[in-house]
């Protein structure tokens, strides 16, 4: 009996409904770094305050994602993508009326809570409906996290910076889409768990030659390596989004509005790889895919 896991085709429906929640989740994440000149002006912050902003988004959002993913293995539900996605819908709404450093940075940290629920199970869910094709899955998956991160910025310069602080509540409008997109994926997931639930899965495992784990050394040399790469990925690219429209604005006197549009053309060249890398994964190998992109 094949699971999800092993089946030939990917279920797309669900792979673009969970694509189309990342997207419009990093949307909402990403508009916070595209208007930090906003709030930098708004609220008399210093490039130390915003580096505090940022970091303390980090860690709701990138450090709790391991602790989610740890407990969401524990206790799967379908209602957790929901949850999180509400998280960061009450961020944003928070972050549109902030008139003081503390309340920016208790709305910064709950939206990146809404990231750490949302990233582990969604990318379960990935997994679960790739087929054998989990390159492919993954890279849709991932570029619609990258394509809303590289929209953030341009939808900031449309709709926030000629209008105020006050229009990023706007974007909570992106959270209700994605809850209502992930309707179906909520009710197929559900029925995955009570169908497994009812399975007898100890006769299952000592058949299936593919469910015999790694060795463990093997394993946290994988993991090391691959933390190792995301860290230093992540250190540049964030820095570049987060700083890039104060660069540009001082040195080459663009508005706040170009600013966020040019950092809309880098972010959107980091999605267009991420859409390229996971179908040449699927054909080259997935190691030189990593090694050559870095």
């Amino acid at each position: 009996m094949k699971n999800s896991s092993t089946s030939t085709k990917p279920l797309f429906s669900i792979l673009f409904a969970l694509s189309l929640a990342h997207c419009l989740n990093d949307t909402m994440q990403s508009v916070i770094s595209a208007i930090y000149p906003l709030l930098k002006e708004n609220l008399a912050l210093s490039f130390a305050e915003i580096g505090a902003i940022t970091l303390m988004y980090q860690m709701s959002a990138s450090i709790m994602q391991p602790l989610c993913g740890y407990l969401f293995d524990k206790r799967p539900r379908s209602w957790y993508l929901p949850v999180g996605l509400t998280f960061t819908m009450f961020g944003v709404l928070m972050i549109s009326i902030s008139t003081s450093l503390t309340m920016l940075m208790i709305a910064v940290f709950f939206s990146g809570i809404g990231s750490s629920v949302l990233h582990p199970e969604a990318s379960r869910l990935t997994s679960m409906s790739a087929g054998n094709q989990r390159g492919l899955a993954q890279s849709i998956f991932q570029v619609g996290g990258s394509g809303g991160y590289a929209l953030g910025p341009l939808l900031a310069a449309i709709f926030v910076s000629p209008y105020g602080q006050q229009n990023v509540a706007i974007f909570s409008v992106c959270a209700f889409i994605a809850i209502i997109g992930l309707i179906p994926v909520c009710r197929w997931y559900g029925k995955k768990l009570r169908s497994n639930a009812k399975e007898t899965s100890p006769k299952k495992e000592v058949l299936d030659e593919s469910n015999k784990p790694l060795p463990k050394r093997l394993v946290y040399t994988i993991l090391a390596i691959l933390i190792f790469l995301m860290f230093t990925k992540n250190a540049y690219t964030i820095s570049i989004s987060n700083y890039y429209t104060f660069y540009v604005m001082n040195k080459f006197g663009v508005s706040i509005e170009n600013s966020q549009l040019m950092l809309f053309a880098f972010l959107g060249a980091n999605a267009l790889g991420t859409l390229l890398g996971g179908p040449i994964g699927d054909r080259i190998g997935r190691r030189l895919v990593i090694w050559w992109s870095i």
